[in-house]
This record gives structure tokens, C-alpha cells and sequence, in this order.
């Protein structure tokens, strides 16, 4: 017990200090001036996944088609502007991507890219949406360990980016992970619209790809930055990689699955229908929502099939 008592001590002294040399332009701003927000929030989010499941068991699932349209595109535009906030920002603060230093002034440019930092750590709240759309929808079996691994330590690990370092080689990561949230997203918006959109949706798998690709862009950027001896923390870079690498082995181990070990098939079925052989990358909530839909229609087909012989 005394082992612990010194630990906790220990953490929050530890705790005390750091808040010395955290970012003083944030620490007003929604949500950063403590970490209980985040992790309260969190804290529900893991709540929702024990209860959501067994609230759902015995009801119809939610069709939230209209819902889901408004929320993918809104979440387009949110990660459009994060993305050119952080790439018009960074221009005129004259970053380097090789290697960015963070500065901590109240230059008009820090501040904008700090800000769309700030947004970007918004957006992986807001992400927190896709699971409760999988849960009510009864959609189960979508929500994996990557699925929830991904959403709640990335909003959690940004909180503490965003508190010590809103700037510098954090815009690198954040700038290429909302532009591709901006095609992800877009493809779960398109796919919402359900089955008649499906056969325009042949680069489905490339997300994937694409995210297997930006983690290890990440890792080389971090690494060429901790070789050059970059003036930036040495711990976040170390953080980041450890991080992306268990993202690469997820997310490969996800498209082995998939496309691999069970290839789907595409181009249309008999009926002359695109086969909705929707995505769940585990990074967002919607995916597979055209199959899900055609799922959902043959369903009732089936069942009107039944009523009819009775």
C-alpha cells in the first residue's frame, strides 16, 4: 500500500511540473485546462459500449440513414478546414517539414495552427459518434479492438498534444490525417446514400492502403527528425512511433482479413445490383453501410417472402 501511496504522489508531482511547461495559450481554451473533460468523456464512451449493446438487445436498430449523410459530410467539412487551416498556416509561419521547432508566442500564425490543432483534437471526440451509430444500428460486430483502440487513445494522446506541443512537428501528422479523414469521410457519406451509389465506390480498399501508407510516413518523418537531432520533445517523437507501429500491425492484420484471407466480391449480382461490399476500417464509425443496408433489405425481403407462404 505504502508502494502506492508514493506512486500516486509521485504522478501527481510529476503531474505539477509538467503543467510548468505546458503551452500558456491553451490552457483557457474548451476543455485543456485539465484532463478530467477528456477522460470523463472517455470514461462514457467505454460506459457506452457495455451498456449501448445490452439497451439494443431486444429492440429494432436504428436506420439513421438521413443522420448519417448530414454527419459524414460535416465531418468532410470539419477535417477540409482543419486540413487548410494547418497547410495556409504553416505556409505563411514558413514551417519546414524536416524539422519544426514549436513556438509558443502569440504570433497570429502560431496561434491559427495551434487553434486548428485545437479542432483536430475536437474531431476525435466527435469520432466517438461513429461507434454510438454502430451500436445503435446493431452493427456489433464492427466495433473491434482496433475500432475502439483507435478512437479512444487518439483522443485521449491529443489532449496531450495539444497541452504541450500546439504546434511545431505536431502539424505534420494532424495535416495528413485530416486530409485523409476528408476522403474517408466522404466515402462513408457517399455510401450512406445506400446501394445505387455502391458501384462508384470501386476505391473503398485503397483507404486502407492509404492508412497503412501514413503511418509509416509518420514513423520516417519522426525518425529523420530524432536522427537530425530536431529541437523538438524527443519524448513525443519516441511516443509516435511506438504508437504508429502498433497501427501498422492492426491495420494489416485488418486488410489480411479482409481482402486477403476473404477476398469480396465485386461488380453486380445477379440482380443486376452492385454487390455493397462496404468498408469498416475501424477508424470511423459508418463504415460498411451500404452492405449493411442491402443486408437490412433482404432481411425483409426474406421475411415478406415467409409471410406470403404461411
Amino acid at each position: 500500500m505504502e508502494t502506492v501511496t508514493h506512486f500516486l504522489n509521485d504522478s501527481i508531482e510529476f503531474y505539477k511540473w509538467s503543467l510548468t511547461i505546458a503551452d500558456k495559450r491553451v490552457e483557457k481554451w474548451p476543455l485543456m485546462e485539465s484532463p478530467f473533460p477528456t477522460l470523463g468523456i472517455s470514461f462514457l464512451y467505454l460506459v457506452f459500449l457495455w451498456v449501448g449493446p445490452k439497451y439494443m438487445q431486444h429492440r429494432e436498430p436504428f436506420q439513421f440513414r438521413k443522420t448519417l449523410i448530414i454527419y459524414n459530410f460535416s465531418m468532410v467539412i470539419l477535417n477540409f478546414y482543419i486540413c487548410k487551416e494547418l497547410y495556409l498556416g504553416s505556409r505563411a509561419a514558413g514551417y519546414s517539414y524536416r524539422c519544426q521547432p514549436v513556438n509558443y508566442s502569440d504570433d497570429v500564425n502560431e496561434v491559427r495552427i495551434a487553434a486548428a490543432l485545437w479542432w483536430y483534437y475536437i474531431s476525435k471526440g466527435v469520432e466517438y459518434l461513429d461507434t454510438v451509430f454502430f451500436i445503435l444500428r446493431k452493427k456489433f460486430n464492427q466495433v473491434s479492438f482496433l475500432h475502439v483502440y483507435h478512437h479512444c487513445t487518439m483522443f485521449i494522446l491529443w489532449w496531450i498534444g495539444i497541452k504541450w506541443v500546439a504546434g511545431g512537428q505536431s502539424f505534420f501528422g494532424a495535416h495528413i490525417n485530416a486530409a485523409i479523414h476528408v476522403i474517408m469521410y466522404l466515402y462513408y457519406g457517399l455510401a450512406a446514400f445506400g446501394p445505387k451509389i455502391q458501384k462508384y465506390l470501386w476505391w473503398k480498399k485503397y483507404l486502407t492502403i492509404i492508412q497503412m501508407i501514413q503511418f509509416h510516413v509518420t514513423i520516417g518523418h519522426a525518425g529523420h527528425s530524432l536522427y537530425i537531432g530536431c529541437d523538438f520533445p524527443r519524448w513525443m517523437h519516441w511516443a509516435l512511433i511506438g504508437y504508429a507501429v502498433t497501427f501498422i500491425i492492426l491495420f494489416a492484420n485488418f486488410y489480411y482479413q479482409t481482402y486477403r484471407r476473404h477476398p469480396r466480391r465485386e461488380g453486380p449480382s445477379k440482380g443486376g445490383k452492385a454487390v455493397p461490399n462496404g468498408i469498416s476500417t475501424a477508424t470511423n464509425g459508418v463504415g460498411k453501410i451500404g452492405e449493411d443496408q442491402a443486408m437490412s433489405e433482404n432481411g425483409r425481403t426474406q421475411k415478406k417472402g415467409r409471410a406470403k407462404r404461411e
